[in-house]
């Protein structure tokens, strides 16, 4: 395993595999691309539950909506302002993914993991509303999951705001570092 993979967080994994390296980050912090994207689990969610009623067809929603989250990211241009809240939010995740390589501050440490754990255990009540048909424990699930990514990206905004401000740190991996 190289240095680069053992200094690589999930969330950079991801990322990368949703083509977010360089500008992809600044095209995804449009705010029209974030906003576009909350909706994603609901209209997945609601896509798969047409099968109640199309069947097999049911297929064609999810695939668009599937399509959809893998486009997102990329067809919209970058912002020319990172004032909004939903371009900083995005670009504090950039942030909260090299944190190996580049620690954040000690607050921003574990909120994040909380909000994630919060996201996720909403997934297994929408998987059971999905298979019961009940719309409530699927609705609830969305509930959950939604509040825990949103806050997650609330507190991403706030980690961005942190890092822009502080003065930059020296790598200390890097050889051009000033030794003292």
């Amino acid at each position: 395993m190289s240095e680069q993979e053992k200094s690589s967080t999930v969330e950079k994994r991801l990322a990368k595999a949703f083509g977010l390296t360089g500008d992809g980050w600044q095209r995804h912090a449009n705010p029209w691309s974030v906003y576009t994207r909350i909706p994603i689990p609901a209209a997945l969610v609601a896509a798969i539950w047409t099968y109640t009623w199309i069947g097999w067809w049911s297929l064609v929603p999810v695939g668009v909506v599937c399509l959809w989250a893998v486009i997102n990211p990329k067809v919209f241009p970058p912002p020319r302002s990172l004032d909004a809240w939903a371009s900083r939010a995005v670009l504090g995740e950039t942030y909260w993914a090299d944190r190996k390589a580049v620690p954040v501050p000690r607050r921003h440490r574990v909120a994040p993991n909380v909000l994630t754990a919060i996201n996720v255990l909403g997934l297994p009540f929408i998987v059971w509303g999905l298979v019961a048909l009940d719309v409530w424990i699927a609705l609830f699930g969305l509930a959950v999951h939604m509040a825990g990514k949103n806050w997650f990206l609330d507190r991403m905004a706030l980690l961005y705001d942190d890092m822009a401000a502080a003065p930059p740190q020296p790598d200390p991996a890097d050889p051009r570092r000033a030794t003292s």
